[in-house]
């Protein structure tokens, strides 16, 4: 069943109803389940009451439930949905034009959103998804969400604490305009002072981003030519970014915040190349056997590695899903926060890693970089 709800389900749903009750003594006759406050809230509806569950899991809430019903209906932004169950229970989805009017879509769109419609935003102009007027284009709406899904992953990071300033690195930035729209977040809705440096190794595209900060007047916006290897820095960094950098570029990106104490940290690592070529287990030879599920199993290794490891160097660190905006199967992201963390904490972390790499047989080049610069305890 779960596969067929997936068919109904999509990023942009906002309303599921489960209706046409098989047994006419189940005592709810009708579910509601829409998203309210980006969490999704669940109203049951008998003859006399309504009951209301809140902050639900949305499939493992319809797999409970939906054994009671013969339909669900979905809808997002263009289409309504419904899968039907027969009285022989098969299976027929169907799909129509969807007829609710915009205007209560538009509101529940600038409800949920970092960054709203009618915000003059240049970096989401040029990028095709606001018009010149600060609309979202219909076809841009997803890349928009995930736009506004990577700045409140950062936006809870900076909560924890009150930033009037900020010094940020961003390795590996590319010719992509996430780095303006971070900048623009910051500077322009937060009110916090950015300096703030983007680094690629290719000349033509320091030269185009240079030039796309000054159209902009993002006078404290910077690209440098700068490889993560080796980069140095003589004044305080307070945040490191790293997106795509490309194996164990990410490693190094990583370590330069280490080394340089900076107080947060947001990564999503790329082509994890390095303990795929390494991983091997005589007693679990079943988990490296299959190409496609070593290569996933060495990505993940990688990461919580990573994870651990800046846990060990005093980071808060968190695991996140995040779809990016180049619809990549590399959906994680690292975000990691300077705090105090005990040392019997640290020294487990170092000992989960250590007993993996025995295990595994693997040798991360996160924990090279960092034994050989005597971090460890």
């Amino acid at each position: 069943m779960e596969t067929y709800l997936n068919q109904i389900l999509h990023d942009t749903t906002y309303k599921i109803v489960l209706s046409n009750v098989k047994d006419k003594t189940f005592p709810y006759y009708k579910i509601v389940i829409e998203i309210k406050d980006n969490k999704y809230i669940a109203s049951k509806y008998t003859d006399k009451q309504v009951f209301h569950d809140n902050a639900i899991s949305l499939m493992d809430y319809l797999l409970t439930y939906i054994e009671h019903y013969k339909q669900v209906n979905s809808f997002d932004e263009q289409y309504e949905y419904c899968l039907k169950v027969s009285k022989k229970n098969k299976i027929m989805i169907g799909k129509s034009k969807n007829q609710v009017a915009k205007k209560t879509l538009e509101h529940n769109r600038k409800k949920h959103y970092i960054l709203k419609e009618g915000m003059l935003i240049p970096p989401l102009v040029d990028m095709g998804i606001f018009t010149k007027e600060g609309k979202v284009i219909a076809s841009m709406y997803d890349k928009f969400k995930q736009i506004n899904k990577f700045l409140e992953i950062i936006d809870d990071q900076l909560k924890q604490k009150e930033y009037k300033k900020l010094t940020i690195v961003d390795f590996g930035c590319g010719k992509s305009y996430l780095t303006f729209v971070l900048y623009y977040f910051l500077t322009k809705v937060k009110q916090i002072d950015v300096s703030m440096v983007g680094l690629d190794l290719k000349e033509d595209v320091i030269v185009h981003c240079n030039e796309v900060a000054k159209r902009y007047g993002y006078h404290n916006l910077r690209f440098e030519i700068g490889d993560i290897h080796g980069y140095k820095v003589d004044y305080e960094v307070d945040m490191v970014i790293t997106l795509h950098a490309c194996d164990i570029a990410t490693d190094y990106a990583l370590f330069n915040a280490i080394i340089w104490n900076a107080k947060m940290i947001f990564s999503v690592p790329c082509c994890q190349h390095e303990l795929n070529s390494q991983i091997h287990c005589e007693e679990f030879s079943i988990l490296t056997r299959y190409g496609i599920a070593k290569e996933r199993l060495s990505a993940i290794y990688t990461d919580v590695i990573r994870c651990n490891l800046l846990q060990s160097m005093g980071y808060k660190t968190q695991l996140l899903e995040f779809i990016d905006l180049q619809h990549t199967a590399k959906n994680l992201l690292i975000r990691a926060g300077k705090t105090h963390i005990p040392a019997s904490i640290k020294h487990q972390m170092l000992k989960e890693v250590e007993a993996l790499m025995e295990k595994f047989h693997l040798q991360p080049k996160l924990y090279a970089l960092l034994k050989s610069h005597k971090l460890f305890p």
